[in-house]
C-alpha cells in the first residue's frame, strides 16, 4: 500500500519548489522537514539575490537552471505578489588583474546567452554610483532581489492548495527500498511512510541522509564541504541603489553589497571552511571586511558595520578547487528506482529553484 506518490525530504526553497511541482502534477505529495518551519538553514541565510547566471560555465546545470529559474522566479513573483525588485548589479574591477577577470566574466555571460550585459568605464560607473572608486564594471540589469521568506510562503501555500502535506519537526532515521516503493522511517511515527518516489533535497544534510538509504551504494554519495559566510550590516543610510559585487574569489562571489527591499544594505559573505554546522557569528572577522570593501568604496566609515547573520553553503569541492556544478542523481546513476538525490545545491539555488523543480519532475515522469 502506497501512502504517497512523492516524499520530498528537506523544506528549503528547492524542496518547497519540488514538492509544489509534484503536487501540481496531480501526485500525492508529502514534504518532510526536520525543523519547525521551512527554510531554516541555507534558504534563509543568504543574500536573497535573483542572479543573472553570468558566473557559471554555459553548459552547466547551474547556468541553465539559473537563467531559466530567473525568468520563472520573476513570473512567479508577479503572479503571486511576492515582493521583489529588479535593481540591477555592478560587478566592479579596481585594477588590471581584475579587469582581465571581468572580461572573462563578460565572455562567459555572452556564451551563456545573457544579452543585457554592458561594459561601463569609470565615468559611467560613477554616474550610477558616485561613491564607487573603480576602473571599470559590468552592468547586469536582469539581477534583482526578492523577499525569500515571502517566496517560500507562496510556494508552501500553492503546495497545500494542491493537497500537498508539509510535515515539520520530522526527522528521517532511515529509508528502505521495498518492492516498488520506499519505507521511510520517521522520528515521530511508529509506522513508516510508504512512498513511490523519494526526493532527497536535504541541502546541508543531503549526503548524511543518502547514507541512511538502504540499497544506495556509498560510492555514489559525494563528499560534502561546508563553506561558512558572515554577513555584516551597514548602520547608516545606504549610499547605493544597486547591488555591488567585486570579481569572484575562491569559494564565493566576494564580499559584496546586498540591498534589501527596504533599502538597507549588508556586506558579505566571506568564506570560512568549517567541519561542522554552526551559525555563531565571529565579530573578529569584521576586521577583514573593511579593507575588502574599501577597495571599491574607499569612504566606508570606521565602526559602521555590525554583525547580521551567518550562512553555510553545501559545496562539493573544497579550498583551492574549481567550483562544482549542481548534481542531481537519479536511477541512471545509482540504480535505485524512484530515488532522486540533489547534492551541492548552493548559490544560485534560490534563483534556480523553480527550474530545478521542473528538472526533477521530468525525471519523475521518466521513471518506471
Amino acid at each position: 500500500m502506497i501512502d504517497t506518490d512523492c516524499a520530498v525530504i528537506g523544506g528549503g526553497v528547492v524542496g518547497l519548489a519540488i514538492a509544489r511541482a509534484c503536487a501540481r502534477s496531480g501526485r500525492s505529495t508529502v514534504l518532510i522537514e526536520q525543523h519547525a518551519t521551512f527554510g531554516s538553514e541555507t534558504s534563509s541565510r543568504n543574500s536573497s539575490v535573483i542572479h543573472s547566471g553570468i558566473y557559471y560555465p554555459p553548459a552547466s546545470l547551474k547556468s541553465r537552471s539559473c537563467i531559466k529559474g530567473r525568468q520563472l522566479l520573476y513570473e512567479f513573483c508577479t503572479q503571486y505578489t511576492v515582493p521583489h525588485r529588479q535593481c540591477g548589479k555592478l560587478i566592479v574591477a579596481t585594477n588590471t588583474n581584475e579587469e582581465i577577470r571581468l572580461e572573462q566574466l563578460l565572455k562567459n555571460g555572452l556564451q551563456a546567452g545573457l544579452t543585457d550585459i554592458q561594459r561601463l568605464d569609470r565615468h559611467e560607473v560613477q554616474q550610477r554610483e558616485p561613491e564607487l572608486s573603480v576602473t571599470t564594471a559590468l552592468w547586469i540589469p536582469s539581477t534583482g532581489i526578492v523577499d525569500s521568506h515571502a517566496f517560500m510562503t507562496a510556494l508552501l501555500g500553492d503546495l497545500e492548495q494542491h493537497a500537498g502535506i508539509f510535515a515539520t519537526r520530522t526527522k528521517v532515521s532511515h529509508i528502505r527500498r521495498l518492492n516498488q516503493s520506499f519505507e521511510i522511517y520517521l522520528s515521530n511515527e511508529a509506522t513508516p511512510l510508504r512512498a513511490r518516489h523519494v526526493i532527497n533535497s536535504a541541502g546541508l544534510h543531503a549526503t548524511q541522509l543518502a547514507s541512511r538509504i538502504e540499497g544506495l551504494d556509498a560510492t555514489h554519495i559525494p563528499q560534502m564541504q561546508l563553506a561558512k559566510g558572515h554577513y555584516f550590516e551597514y548602520s547608516s543610510k545606504s549610499p547605493f541603489k544597486h547591488l555591488i559585487y567585486p570579481v569572484p574569489v575562491d569559494g564565493g562571489l566576494g564580499v559584496h553589497v546586498t540591498l534589501d527591499l527596504a533599502g538597507r544594505i549588508k556586506f558579505g559573505p566571506d568564506v570560512e571552511w568549517v567541519k561542522k554546522i554552526n551559525y555563531d557569528s565571529s565579530p573578529e572577522r569584521m576586521v577583514s571586511f573593511y579593507p575588502s570593501i574599501r577597495r571599491y568604496w574607499p569612504t566606508l566609515p570606521n565602526g559602521s558595520l555590525q554583525p547580521a547573520y551567518t550562512g553555510i553553503r553545501p559545496k562539493l569541492t573544497g579550498p583551492g578547487e574549481p567550483a562544482a556544478d549542481f548534481y542531481i542523481q537519479d536511477t541512471s546513476t545509482h540504480q535505485v528506482p524512484g530515488l532522486i538525490c540533489l547534492y551541492g545545491i548552493e548559490s544560485p539555488g534560490l534563483t534556480a529553484s523553480l527550474a530545478l523543480a521542473e528538472d526533477v519532475l521530468q525525471r519523475i515522469n521518466r521513471s518506471p
